[in-house]
């Protein structure tokens, strides 16, 4: 049967129609040339020899900010950073002296128990021996003499007081250890109330911060963000700010862990100030973190830190100061006759790299090994030559509305361009 003309033109305006709204794929020309592979990010002036300032004192005595330089002032060694009061260690003083007079009294009150006790102990012993004599004389005398009742007498009074004397010794000896163990005792306390009030007399005249060296004092946030401030409340051996060397300083780049591919230690750094990119210099990367971490609780993403020197003539031409922002450029790779191929191409499975190369009217997937890999290139060592065309993208129907681009069947309208 013969198709009617008036039926076959709906069906070709509607093939073209879908034809029209299909999106072709995207592919590259492989060619060698100049590869630049760089990462971009911001990073901030550092010294690189920093001297850490704690508050003065001991054992996390409290202190109080009275006075104190404002942050970025540029100090010689000596100078005076900071000055504290400690209204608490003067009280803490004045009781340690209250207890040492206390003490004082106390030890001589007790060394006038303890005489006393041995002067009656004493009289009393004297007394026993004056009798005890007088009856050992009355018991040792002739019955003839005296009658039997009082020689028996004098015999049970001499035992009584053989008794009794050993009795008062004893006591004597007693009062003489316990008032010893007593007396050791308020020593003891009076030595623990001197170290107070030495360690308080310490922390008193402890109450002055002052340089170590020449640098910019920086102040050091707290745990919640704020930074030492005057009639703020601190403690002894807390980290109140920094004065770093600003003979030798180092930028500290954050880099997103995403971006951070490929990058090693000896990398060249393009730096200049931001805002200033009439002072750009070079330098290279001397230190990279061993992984990547978070910056704060507001964010998770990890950031890779690293690390690049400032030449000191940089600091002295331009007056650098720590603290200042920088705009960095890491070189990964720059080689003037190399092949590179767009991140978006290449497919990675077990370990391995591919891409799609046309071959005729497909794409076939061919293994290459790369070099270094950029955030949106990378270097092509071996499987790729000048000429050969790389898919980048495999296109498809046209997304409807509410569907993202590059939504769909990637392979099926991979097939259906190389049909």
């Amino acid at each position: 049967m013969t198709p009617r003309p008036w039926l076959l033109l709906p069906l070709a305006l509607a093939l073209s129609g879908c034809a029209a709204d299909a999106v072709p794929p995207a592919s590259e020309i492989v060619s060698a040339g100049e590869l630049l592979l760089s990462v971009d990010g911001e990073g901030e002036l550092r010294s690189s020899k920093p001297m850490p300032l704690n508050v003065p004192g001991r054992n996390w005595a409290s202190r109080q900010v009275e006075w104190m330089l404002p942050e970025g002032s540029v100090v010689k060694k000596g100078d005076l950073l900071a000055r504290f009061i400690a209204p608490d260690g003067r009280q803490q003083l004045d009781q340690a002296m209250l207890d040492l007079q206390r003490n004082a009294l106390a030890r001589l009150s007790k060394e006038g128990d303890l005489e006393a006790t041995r002067g009656r102990v004493s009289v009393d012993l004297a007394q026993v021996a004056v009798q005890l004599g007088i009856a050992q004389r009355y018991a040792g005398a002739d019955f003839s003499a005296l009658a039997r009742n009082d020689v028996l007498d004098a015999i049970e009074d001499s035992r009584y007081l053989g008794e009794k004397q050993d009795t008062l010794q004893w006591r004597r000896e007693q009062a003489g250890t316990r008032g010893g163990a007593e007396l050791a005792v308020l020593d003891a306390q009076r030595a623990t109330y001197e170290l107070t009030a030495r360690d308080r007399r310490a922390d008193l005249d402890a109450l002055e911060l002052r340089a170590p060296n020449d640098g910019v004092l920086l102040l050091t946030p707290n745990w919640s963000g704020d930074k030492p401030s005057v009639g703020a409340a601190m403690y002894a051996g807390t980290e109140f700010g920094s004065l770093p060397d600003t003979s030798a300083m180092e930028v500290q780049i954050d880099l997103p862990q995403i971006e951070a591919q490929g990058v090693a230690t000896g990398n060249s750094v393009e730096l200049h100030p931001l805002g200033r990119p009439d002072q750009r210099f070079t330098s290279q990367l001397s230190w990279v973190a061993s992984a990547a971490k978070t910056l704060g609780r507001e964010s998770p993403v990890k950031y890779l830190s690293v690390r690049a020197p400032v030449p000191a003539e940089v600091i002295a031409r331009h007056g650098l100061v720590p603290g200042q922002r920088f705009v960095a450029r890491i070189v990964l790779a720059r080689e003037a006759d190399a092949i590179g191929v767009a991140n978006v191409a290449i497919e990675q499975q077990d370990g391995k790299q591919w891409v799609r190369v046309r071959e005729g009217r497909d794409f076939v997937r061919r293994e290459v090994e790369l070099g270094v890999r950029g955030t949106t290139r990378s270097r092509v060592l071996k499987g790729l030559r000048p000429g050969e065309e790389v898919l980048l993208s495999a296109g498809g129907p046209a997304p409807s509305a509410g569907e993202e681009p590059g939504d769909g069947d990637k392979d099926g309208a991979m097939r259906k361009d190389a049909e």
